[in-house]
């Protein structure tokens, strides 16, 4: 078993939300459903607790009420090989009611944030030319979904 597992608390969704992230990512699927053997007091909720995988990464979602909800703290990051992945991501995560935010956030439609990422903006922010580094990032800072090429149009200067 995986010896630090990300806990996830949910007002009522977990299990549709371990639903919804699975069909999304490769190597992803839902390990065990634990229920209360019993409705949850309060609610119409038989569902404590979901464990899942996402790409081969485990969470625990846990339905316990609107006692705290996620905020911008903490976000899963997705690191992308290309546009092509940014673009699926983008879109997939935003389903059904979720909210672009600015340099790659976003939030879906439970309020989990997410960060999806290019591998180019990665680089670009590791090159050794703190001004293309620079270029890169101030680009960033003006875009919503992140582009990689013109990320890297930035850096190089032609942008």
């Amino acid at each position: 078993m995986q010896k630090i597992m990300t806990h996830l608390w949910f007002d009522d969704q977990a299990e549709e939300a371990a639903r919804f992230y699975t069909s999304i990512f490769g190597d992803s699927r839902i390990v065990e459903v634990t229920d209360y053997g019993r409705t949850a007091p309060g609610t119409a909720v038989t569902i404590l607790a979901v464990t899942f995988e996402l790409a081969g990464q485990r969470y625990i979602a846990l339905n316990a009420g609107p006692a705290f909800t996620f905020n911008e703290a903490v976000s899963l990051y997705v690191d992308c090989a290309d546009q092509e992945e940014v673009d699926y991501y983008w879109s997939r995560l935003l389903e059904g009611g979720g909210e672009a935010v600015q340099c790659g956030w976003l939030k879906d439609r439970y309020g989990l944030s997410w960060q999806v990422v290019p591998r180019t903006l990665t680089d670009l922010m590791a090159d050794p030319d703190p001004e293309r580094a620079g270029r890169a990032f101030e680009a960033m800072m003006g875009m919503v979904k992140l582009d990689a090429a013109e990320l890297q149009a930035a850096a190089d200067g032609t942008a």
